[in-house]
């Protein structure tokens, strides 16, 4: 990074102006590009904690006794049967009902005929002979395809159609009457009857005198008093600071991580309060990458993974102490980097697989 700005002096005026370099720069300084922060402040809100609701109580009905009259026996009737009257009369009727006599003629059918399409007019290809004049010995080469026409075609078939249909005609034959002596009721069978009236008696029971009821009560609601953080200023603007030039290069986290682990101890969150929380909150505006790598042994895609987890997990414990997360750039290098010789392969000590599971960090330009 310290290369990068010496270089700077040396370039054309117009390369620094394309880069946006800071103007007048001091041989032997570093800059990073900063961005002003936003500005918050405090503001109290009521929340809402629990709302009013109703409380209510149960007020019992109440009874009183009462006196009727009931009806223990129902009223009916006696009934008197009074026998019917019976007469004599002669009722005429049909003995022989009038009918007639059919004379059929039969239908006549004369002879015909009907012509049908039996197969439709169709055209299809059809491969020729071979042309006299084709070179090739195959017997498939030169022919001619026609595309050939062939007509529809028909036929005739005898039928019949009808001359005269078949016709009835009619003789009427008369009808014979007769009769016979009937016995008919001339005064039907009556009833009378004779009421019977119902019996009662008195009975004592419970009613409803107050039907049962309900009292409210409200309980107010509660409201709890939280401060919150509200965006007064936004920031944005980006600006060149000075800063140590030995905060441009990886600075090493005394960070022990467990086995397969991306998960912080406290003794690692004291060494990044202690080490990486001043430099940001120094550097005001500032970005931070944070790397993290990791020993050649296990599979080079799970070491991948792994120290980008670990890189996250610090930039995680960084937004939780209030540092904004757009100052914060989590990379994560796998077995990519290694410090020593310790690659797949290559037999160890445990202090130098160390050496390779380091976590870093670095100022970078705010872009």
């Amino acid at each position: 990074m310290r290369k990068l700005f010496f270089w700077g002096l040396t370039l054309a005026t117009s390369t620094i102006f394309s880069q946006d370099l800071p103007t007048n720069p001091e041989p032997g300084k570093c800059y990073v590009r900063c961005t002003t922060p936003d500005v918050y402040e405090n503001q109290e809100v009521q929340v809402l904690i629990s709302p009013a609701y109703k409380k209510l109580r149960v007020v019992p009905a109440t009874y009183k006794n009462v006196t009727e009259e009931v009806m223990v026996k129902a009223p009916s009737k006696i009934l008197k049967v009074i026998p019917a009257v019976w007469g004599t009369e002669s009722t005429s009727y049909v003995k022989k009902e009038g009918a007639s006599t059919l004379s059929i003629s039969p239908a006549k059918l004369a002879t015909s005929s009907e012509t049908i399409e039996i197969k439709p007019a169709y055209s299809r290809w059809e491969l020729g002979a071979k042309a006299p004049d084709c070179a090739s010995a195959d017997p498939n080469d030169c022919r001619y395809w026609c595309y050939k026409g062939y007509p529809a075609e028909y036929k005739t078939i005898k039928t019949s159609v009808l001359s005269n249909d078949a016709s009835v005609s009619s003789n009427p034959i008369a009808e014979k009457v007769g009769s016979y002596t009937t016995k008919v009721i001339t005064q039907p069978a009556r009833v009378e009857e004779i009421e019977i009236p119902a019996k009662y008696a008195s009975i004592t029971r419970s009613v409803v005198d107050t039907p049962a009821t309900t009292t409210e009560v409200i309980v107010e609601a509660v409201y709890k008093t939280v401060s919150k953080e509200v965006l007064k200023t936004k920031g944005g603007l980006t600006q060149w600071k000075e800063v140590e030039c030995a905060l441009l290069e990886y600075t090493d986290l005394n960070i022990t991580w467990n086995l397969g682990s991306a998960t912080l101890t406290s003794s690692s969150k004291t060494e990044i309060d202690a080490k990486l929380l001043p430099v940001l909150n120094n550097n005001v505006g500032s970005k931070v990458e944070i790397a993290s790598h990791t020993d050649a042994r296990g599979s080079a895609d799970s070491n991948q993974v792994l120290s980008e987890r670990r890189a996250q997990a610090v930039s995680n414990y960084l937004i939780g102490k209030g540092i904004n997360p757009s100052r914060l750039v989590s990379n994560g290098y796998g077995e990519r980097q290694l410090l020593n010789r310790c690659a797949d392969g290559v037999s160890c000590t445990e202090r130098e697989h160390r050496a390779n599971r380091r976590t870093q960090f670095r100022l970078i330009n705010n872009d």
